[in-house]
C-alpha cells in the first residue's frame, strides 16, 4: 500500500472455511482420543480395520464382468491385427509402440480374467452334505477330505463341472466304498475315505477324486459289456485292462446290481465324459481291485482366451489348443520315405521307438491330397492317447479368442469353436478328441490303431539295437551303437588344432582327439575349408573321442536280421538298416594308434555283441 501503511490480512471465504474445518477436525480428534469415545467406537484400530475390510471388496454385476471379458477379447484381436501390420511395415518406432501395447493388453487381459476366477470350494462346499446324506441312506461311514480348495477356475467352467463332480462323488459312495463290516473283514478301517484334490499343472486345473473302496474289476467290466452286447467276446478278450476301465463311459453301461435312486440306470458316466470334453477337458480313471479308484479330470483355466498353434490345411487356417499339443515333427522327403509306414491300413510314424498313429488333416476335410517336399506332424494328446496330425504347414503360436460356432455348424464335431485372425480371416479351432475318434483311435472304433500298436510291439522286441547312422563320404553308410555316443557336435575349422599327427579341439575342459572316419576307411570325402566339422563325440573305455563324419543321418532301432560278418577294412560286418546296407563300425579298430598303450588291444573289448540287443 502507498505510504507504507501496515496491511491487515483479512481471510477470504475459502480461507475462513478451511480454518474452521481445521478447528473442527482438531476438536473431533481430541474427542475421539477420550476414553468415552474409545469405549463407544471400540478403539481407533478396530474402527480402521472395519473400514479397510469394507473398502477392500465391492459387489460387481456378473453381466458387467462378462462385458469386460468380451471387450478384452476384442482388444486382443485388435492387438493381433496391429502386430501383424506393424511387422509387415518393418517400422522400428511403430514396433516399439506395439510392444508396449502388447504388454499393457496382456496385463489388462490377465487382470480381467482374474475377476472371473472363483475358488473350487464354491462347488466343493456342498459335497460333505451330499456324502453325509448318502452314507446315512446306505448305512456306510465315509470321511471326506479336501486338498486345494483355494484352486481357482473361471466362473463358466466352475458352473460346467458342478454336476459332473457331484455325479462322480455319488458313484464313489455307492459303487466304491463298502459297508463297514465288509471293510473290517478286508482289514480296512470301518470308515471309508473320499479324497478330493485340486491343483494347477501345465496351464490346466487337475481334479482328482480318490476313494479307498472296492475298486473296479476289469474282468467284470468286460463280461458286463459283452452281456449288454456293447462289444463282442473277441474284442473283450483282446482289450487291455485300461481300455476295459473306459467301458464305463459307454452310454447305457452300469455295474450296479439293482436300480436304486442313486445308481443303476446306466445314465451318467457317459454324460460326465461328454460334459467334461465340451469344455476342452479330459477324464481318466484308474482302479486297483480291492484298494480303490482314482478319477482324474484335466480342464483349462478359462474358455475365453487360450494359447493355440496355427496350422494350415487345404489352404485354410486352423487353430490347435496348446493344451492338446505335445511336440512338432518336421520331415523332409527322404526322412518321410524312411520313417512313415502303413500297418494294416493305418499310417504310422515311429517316434523314438514308439509307434504313433497318424491322422491326415486333408483327409478329414475330404480335400485332395497334395505332394509336399516337407511333412509336418503335430503330436497331439487326446483321451490320454497320442497321435500325429499331418498338416500342410505350421505357422505360429498365438493367443486366440474363442468364439462359439453358429447353430448351422454345431453338428460338425470336428471343431471346438472359431476365432478371428489378425488379418481378419476366420480360423476354426480343431477338437483333438473328435479328430482321434473320427480316425478310429478312441471310443468305439479304436481297433485299427490297437492292432497297429500290437504289431509294433511285436516288431520292437528285445532284439532291437539302437544305432546312430552316419555317412562317411561317396555314399558310404556306417553305424555305431548309440550307447557309446555322448553328444553330436559341430566345430568350425578355426577351432581345430594339431598335436603331433593328430587333430584335436578344446572341448568342455578337455582335449578331444578327432578321427576322420572317411580317411581311416579309405573313403575320399571332399570338404570345403570353411565347412564346419560334423563330430560324433563318443566315450570308449572312459576316454572321449570325436569321430568326424560327412553327415549324421538318423537314430534308428533295428533287429539287424539281415547281416554279414564279413570283415571289410576293420569293421564288424554289414547289416541292412532302413533298407540300406550299412557297415557296423569297430570302435577299437578305428581308434588304433590313438588309444593309450595300456588300452591298445585290438578287438579285446569291442565286439560283435555290442550290436546285439543294445538299447
Amino acid at each position: 500500500p502507498a505510504g507504507g501503511t501496515p496491511e491487515t490480512a483479512i481471510p477470504t471465504a475459502p480461507a475462513a472455511a478451511a480454518k474452521a474445518a481445521d478447528a473442527a477436525q482438531s476438536t473431533a480428534a481430541q474427542a475421539a482420543t477420550s476414553p468415552k469415545a474409545k469405549a463407544a467406537t471400540g478403539g481407533d484400530g478396530e474402527t480402521q480395520q472395519r473400514r479397510s475390510v469394507a473398502d477392500s471388496s465391492i459387489r460387481v454385476d456378473v453381466d458387467l464382468l462378462d462385458t469386460l471379458m468380451n471387450l478384452v477379447g476384442e482388444l486382443v484381436l485388435t492387438r493381433n491385427q496391429l502386430i501383424q501390420r506393424a511387422a509387415a511395415r518393418q517400422d522400428q518406432e511403430l514396433m516399439r509402440s506395439m510392444h508396449r501395447l502388447n504388454l499393457v493388453a496382456g496385463e489388462l487381459q490377465e487382470g480381467v480374467m482374474k475377476t472371473r476366477m472363483q475358488p473350487i470350494d464354491n462347488v466343493w462346499s456342498k459335497i460333505p452334505r451330499v456324502v453325509r446324506d448318502l452314507a446315512n441312506q446306505m448305512g456306510r461311514q465315509i470321511r471326506v477330505e479336501m486338498e486345494g480348495k483355494d484352486t481357482e477356475l473361471d466362473k463358466t467352467i466352475l458352473e460346467a463341472i458342478k454336476d459332473p463332480l457331484t455325479h462322480l462323488v455319488r458313484n464313489s459312495c455307492d459303487h466304491g466304498i463298502e459297508q463297514p463290516d465288509i471293510r473290517i473283514a478286508k482289514g480296512k478301517p470301518a470308515e471309508g475315505r473320499l479324497l478330493m484334490r485340486a491343483f494347477h499343472e501345465g496351464g490346466q486345473v487337475n481334479i482328482e477324486i480318490i476313494d479307498d473302496g472296492a475298486g473296479i474289476d476289469p474282468d467284470k467290466l468286460r463280461d458286463k459289456a459283452v452281456e449288454k452286447q456293447l462289444i463282442s467276446r473277441e474284442e473283450a478278450d483282446r482289450m487291455s485292462d485300461r481300455d476295459a476301465m473306459h467301458l464305463i463311459f459307454r452310454a447305457g453301461f452300469s455295474t450296479a446290481a439293482a436300480v436304486t435312486n442313486v445308481s443303476g440306470r446306466g445314465v451318467g458316466m457317459d454324460v460326465v465324459k461328454t460334459n467334461i470334453e465340451k469344455i476342452g477337458g479330459v477324464i481318466d480313471i484308474n482302479s486297483v481291485t480291492g484298494e480303490g479308484t482314482t478319477v482324474r479330470i484335466k480342464i483349462p483355466l478359462t474358455l475365453a482366451i487360450i494359447p493355440a498353434l496355427l496350422v494350415r490345411g487345404d489352404e485354410n487356417m486352423f487353430a490347435i489348443p496348446q493344451v492338446n499339443l505335445l511336440e512338432l515333427v518336421r520331415l523332409d522327403r527322404e526322412q518321410a520315405a524312411e520313417r512313415l509306414e502303413t500297418i494294416q491300413g493305418t499310417p504310422v510314424y515311429r517316434l523314438r521307438g514308439a509307434l504313433l498313429p497318424l491322422v491326415d488333416l486333408r483327409e478329414q476335410l475330404d480335400a485332395d491330397q497334395v505332394d509336399h517336399d516337407t511333412t509336418f506332424i503335430a503330436v497331439l494328446k487326446a483321451d490320454e492317447k497320442q497321435f500325429g496330425l499331418v498338416v500342410d504347414d505350421i505357422e505360429d503360436t498365438e493367443e486366440i479368442v474363442v468364439k462359439p460356432l453358429g447353430k448351422q455348424l454345431r453338428g460338425i464335431n470336428l471343431y471346438a469353436g472359431a476365432t478371428l485372425m489378425g488379418d481378419g480371416r476366420v480360423a476354426l479351432i480343431l477338437d483333438a478328441n473328435s479328430l482321434a475318434a473320427r480316425a478310429g483311435m478312441i471310443n468305439d472304433s479304436g481297433e485299427a490303431a490297437k492292432r497297429a500298436a500290437e504289431e509294433a510291439a511285436r516288431r520292437s522286441n528285445s532284439d532291437a539295437t539302437s544305432l546312430l547312422v552316419v555317412k562317411l563320404g561317396n555314399g558310404r553308410r556306417a553305424a555305431l551303437p548309440l550307447k557309446v555316443v555322448e553328444r553330436l557336435e559341430e566345430f568350425p575349422m578355426s577351432r581345430v588344432e594339431t598335436v603331433g599327427s593328430n587333430q584335436v579341439v578344446q572341448y568342455r575342459g578337455v582335449i578331444l582327439p578327432l578321427l576322420r572316419l572317411a580317411d581311416d576307411y579309405g573313403t575320399y570325402d571332399a570338404m570345403e575349408e570353411n565347412t564346419p566339422l560334423q563330430v560324433v563325440v563318443c566315450q570308449h573305455r572312459e576316454q572321449l573321442f570325436g569321430f568326424v563324419v560327412s553327415q549324421v543321418l538318423d537314430i534308428v532301432e533295428d533287429e539287424l536280421a539281415i547281416r554279414t560278418h564279413l570283415d571289410t577294412g576293420g569293421n564288424l560286418g554289414s547289416a541292412v538298416v532302413n533298407e540300406h546296407v550299412t557297415e557296423l563300425l569297430n570302435i577299437d579298430h578305428a581308434l588304433m594308434g590313438m588309444l593309450p598303450p595300456e588300452l591298445e588291444t585290438y578287438g579285446q573289448h569291442f565286439s560283435d555283441e555290442d550290436y546285439a540287443g543294445a538299447r
